[in-house]
């Protein structure tokens, strides 16, 4: 699939004014261009599982390669294009969102601009890319077991899961999630912020304090080499960190997987046999079949006692700090192997079952791959998560 904006004049879309627009990227990126809002408005790439009216909403699959175009914007969209954005089009993902290394081929594999032998990262990997590559200034994503903070954290950006529906899902696919959070990226963490007053009107800024920075540090499995890494930014950033416990942690990653599972399958179980899919997420979506109402209780029991867990760990500090991801991102050599991994989202998916905002910084690369910072606030507590962010991303030169 490509883009259907015309290259004959590259200078015509200069995204700033000076930068033109390169059409082999654009072309990996954007499944279809669009050009809509002010001419001078902030650029935005919109994940092709939100609606743009005139455009068809595919999700990155072929089953739904008919699927008519929507009459409406979704909501966030609208409140982009409300706030003077300008949307270039919608990106390609991992198919159905159902999948973490942005591996597509039938709507196309983006590249990693900032390390391009690695997965971009899924599923939100077109529009995390697209900014990596100064196409856009803003990318929109969804995020349902760490597809924002995933791709960000891959492609060295700043990523954002808001709090639980506090982003309108209206007009994105599916329709039902319990875990889903609409997000955005960006290549700076001022722009972070500047996204997300762009998608959510109720959104204030807070200028950053020069309090202490008080963080909790929840014991987690992860590389060493990322560990540590993690651990020397906090120092340099002069936090003063203790232990928290997240007791259920690790089944919190099992619940949201169990949730995830029942929710995608009744919303695309009727195309698991189509032919249609790509064999990655036809066995995912298949192995989903099986997911009892049995386990489904018992992940929301783990929900409830998992968010109270994150709530206890969160009071007297400013925010809980961890790695984004608890091992470096496979090659692209390894993914077109065969290779998975759904414990790469070990550190993300738990907070997308409790609900709770999580903001993610790209730190220096260790042995030449990405590290990326995970900060976890409390609901509603977006703008001053972001501060925190931006005052960490100040003290560090990010």
């Amino acid at each position: 699939m490509t883009s259907s904006l015309p290259f004959d004049d590259p200078a015509a879309n200069a995204i700033d004014g000076k930068r033109p627009l390169d059409q082999e990227i654009f072309n990996a990126c954007f499944v279809r261009a669009a050009d809509l809002g002010p001419e001078a408005g902030r650029t935005w790439a919109v994940k092709d599982t939100i609606d743009i009216a005139g455009l068809p909403t595919q999700s990155g699959c072929r089953a739904f390669a008919e699927t008519p175009a929507a009459e409406e914007h979704a909501t966030v969209v609208q409140s982009i294009l409300t706030a003077g954005g300008r949307i270039l089009g919608k990106t390609t993902l991992h198919e159905l969102a159902y999948g973490m290394t942005g591996i597509n081929d039938w709507a196309g594999t983006p590249p990693n601009p900032a390390f391009p032998d690695l997965v971009p990262g899924g599923s939100s990997s077109g529009s995390a890319a697209a900014v990596a590559a100064g196409l856009v200034e803003f990318g929109l994503g969804t995020d349902t077991g760490g597809s924002v903070r995933m791709p960000a954290a891959h492609c060295g950006l700043f990523g954002l899961k808001p709090t639980y529906g506090r982003i309108s899902r209206k007009g994105v696919a599916p329709t039902e999630s319990s875990l889903d959070c609409v997000g955005p990226m960006a290549a700076t963490m001022e722009g972070l912020i500047t996204a997300m007053a762009m998608m959510d009107p109720t959104f204030l800024p807070e200028d950053p304090t020069n309090s202490t920075i008080r963080l909790g540090l929840p014991k987690v499995e992860a590389n060493p080499v990322i560990l540590a890494a993690v651990g020397r930014a906090l120092e340099t950033a002069g936090a003063e960190t203790g232990a928290v416990s997240l007791p259920s942690l690790e089944e919190a990653f099992a619940a949201g997987l169990t949730i995830i599972n029942a929710e995608n399958w009744r919303a695309f179980g009727d195309i698991a046999d189509s032919g249609l899919l790509g064999p990655d997420v036809e066995a995912r979506l298949k192995k989903a079949a099986a997911t009892t109402p049995e386990a489904v209780a018992k992940a929301e029991g783990i929900r409830a006692r998992f968010t109270a867990e994150v709530d206890a760990a969160l009071a007297g500090v400013d925010a809980l700090a961890l790695p984004t991801l608890p091992s470096f991102p496979m090659t692209l050599a390894q993914a077109r192997a065969g290779k998975t991994d759904l414990r790469a989202s070990l550190l993300i998916r738990p907070f997308n079952l409790s609900g709770h905002p999580a903001l993610v910084l790209p730190l220096s690369p260790a042995d030449g791959q990405p590290v990326s910072l995970q900060l976890i606030g409390r609901k509603g507590g977006e703008a001053a998560l972001c501060a925190l962010g931006q005052r960490l991303a100040t003290t560090l030169g990010l």
